[in-house]
């Protein structure tokens, strides 16, 4: 259904060491620069990150979330881990199983260095 996501950054430089290290650990290769904007490229989609481009600053969407999949409750627990090395702030409850009518997922949640709420998800049989 969807063929990117873009997240804003007021610093792309400390966006990309943040982000190359947190997908580093879902296998995802380091971003491509391009001016003011970083893209991860996957087979599955693309992520990027961009200055804004009206030159104001960016802010965090209010009730707005990320998630990136997840192959198992190690890989999110390796997400969430490096996200906190690399200056992340945890927020919601800490990793874990979340269940609900017919669905067991494994989640964690962050904040990136701008403030952006971000996830890792990996769904249980």
């Amino acid at each position: 259904m969807f063929s990117h996501v873009m997240i804003g950054t007021n610093d792309l430089d400390k966006a990309k060491a943040f982000y190359d290290k947190l997908l580093a650990t879902l296998e995802v290769r380091p971003a491509r620069v391009d001016g003011h904007r970083i893209f991860y490229i996957t087979k599955t989609g693309v992520f990027s990150v961009s200055k804004p481009i009206n030159g104001e600053a960016a802010t965090a969407a209010n009730g707005g979330t990320i998630g990136f999949a997840c192959n198992s409750p190690e890989q999110v627990d390796a997400w969430h881990a490096a996200g906190l090395a690399s200056g992340g702030k945890t927020c919601e409850d800490p990793p874990g199983i979340r269940q609900g009518p017919g669905v067991k997922l494994y989640l964690a949640y962050l904040r990136d260095l701008d403030g952006n709420k971000i996830c890792a998800m990996h769904r249980m049989a």
